[in-house]
């Protein structure tokens, strides 16, 4: 076929025979050949398409793909449409915050008219039945969460820096969450020396107002804060500090302490026993919480010691001085020095407003000159507790509290007494080998505070 072909072709291109003088086996290939271009023609590219466009032609038969081939001819067209249409993906609808601060006569209601929601938002947020949305008190944070749309979304109720509860728009009801931050814990180590007030040497070693009043009343019942410290004694603290976002928050708890006291040492570890109560201890197990207080108050200083043969600043006669007197500015807070019960919460002429504690069958105290009395008669009470405040109620000269300790009905001067009460609870036998593995490392530092200190104190005695 190719070569009667090509035969036709140079026949075409040299000068026309008469159909006499050529061979009958060539007019017959010229014959097929133009029968061939007939038909073909219609469908070249270089035929005239426009011409041809109503010409019945039968229509091709669509070709049977293999099934196996199905696959990557699905694949191909995909991949034809994505790059041809390529999906843009939605931007997600932004949530835009609002915080306020509650203040006072606020409610919720007027609070979410101030952020300028409908009075049915309001209404629904407050039927929520769990929370806290009804109880707002000045100074916390309200905040709300809205779409584009200006749909609430969320309120955020700030109970705290570390406590929030969280309100979920969701189907015509809110859904509540309580969330709980966990600050960041530094362990700090600090030490300092007295050369007047435990308050300056804390003030010194960058302790905070709050730190120093707990270390007071860590030791209070071993230690009087005004008489017993002399100058050189020394405090060391391990304790934690709290941060949120990098931040200093607040102080933490006292892990372990020690104040050395005309050189005897008294040490105090944080410990929860086994059985969950936790406490302060020294080394050898025995509880830093004693039966009384030293002092039954935040004291600045003392007036007046146990005398009992002093003379009454008021009646300039000689009369037995029962007690002592804390000279104390006016509304300092007082503390009950031990638990009890109130037997007497009264005001007279001599003792001004006053408060008597019954501390089991052989003790009371007793706490006069109060400018204000915030126990009643047969109230219970904790040590520690505040009863009242210092005033000059009664026959007083001065704004002081006058405090007095009886056993078995006799007065006993408040200084010493501590030493003849029965000793502090200690944990059992079987619990001080948890105590000392719990405690190691807290008294491995203070070891190493106190003999740092030891060395600083010793070179500058050695410095001429």
């Amino acid at each position: 076929m190719t070569s009667l072909f090509k035969k036709a072709i140079r026949a075409g291109r040299e000068p026309l025979q008469s159909a006499t003088q050529m061979p009958r086996k060539h007019l017959a290939a010229i014959g097929f050949v133009l029968l061939f271009l007939a038909v073909v023609a219609p469908f070249t590219p270089s035929g005239d398409v426009s011409a041809n466009r109503d010409a019945e032609l039968p229509l091709p038969q669509p070709t049977e793909l293999a099934s196996d081939a199905l696959p990557a001819a699905t694949e191909a067209l995909t991949d034809n449409v994505d790059e041809q249409e390529p999906e843009v993906a939605q931007p997600p609808s932004e949530i835009t915050w609002a915080f306020y601060q509650v203040r006072p006569g606020d409610s919720l209601s007027k609070l979410m008219t101030r952020a300028g929601f409908s009075e049915r938002d309001a209404y629904i947020a407050g039927k929520t039945p769990e929370g806290s949305l009804t109880q707002l008190f000045p100074g916390q944070t309200l905040g709300f969460a809205t779409k584009p749309s200006g749909e609430l979304t969320e309120i955020q109720h700030k109970l705290s820096a570390l406590e929030a509860m969280v309100y979920h728009h969701e189907d015509g009801k809110f859904r509540v969450e309580r969330q709980i931050r966990e600050p960041e814990v530094r362990i700090v180590e600090k030490s300092g020396e007295i050369t007047s007030s435990l308050f300056l040497a804390g003030q010194a070693a960058g302790l905070s107002d709050n730190l120093i009043m707990e270390l007071a009343n860590l030791f209070g019942g071993v230690i009087d804060f005004v008489l017993d410290p002399r100058e050189g004694d020394t405090l060391h603290v391990v304790y934690e500090t709290l941060y949120l976002d990098d931040q200093y928050f607040s102080d933490g708890n006292i892990i372990a302490a020690a104040f050395t006291n005309k050189g005897e040492t008294f040490t105090a570890y944080r410990y929860t026993d086994a059985s969950g109560r936790l406490g302060y201890f020294n080394e050898r197990g025995e509880s830093m919480r004693k039966a009384f207080l030293m002092a039954p108050l935040d004291f600045t200083r003392i007036s007046s010691n146990f005398n009992p043969r002093r003379v009454h600043p008021v009646y300039k006669t000689s009369r037995p001085h029962r007690g002592t007197d804390y000279a104390a500015p006016k509304g300092t807070p007082v503390f009950a020095a031990g638990d009890g019960r109130v037997i007497e919460s009264d005001y007279n002429r001599a003792n001004g407003n006053y408060v008597f504690i019954q501390h089991g069958e052989k003790y009371v105290t007793k706490y006069l000159h109060l400018n204000k009395r915030h126990v009643k008669k047969n109230q219970r009470v904790s040590q520690s507790q505040i009863i009242g405040t210092v005033g000059s109620t009664g026959t007083a000269t001065g704004p002081h509290l006058h405090y007095e300790f009886l056993v078995n009905g006799v007065h006993q001067n408040p200084r010493t007494i501590h030493k003849k009460l029965p000793k502090a609870k200690s944990l059992a036998a079987t619990e001080m080998p948890r105590f000392k593995a719990q405690t190691q490392i807290q008294q491995e530092a203070l070891a190493r505070l106190i003999s740092e200190q030891q060395a600083t104190q010793l070179a500058k005695l050695n410095t001429p």
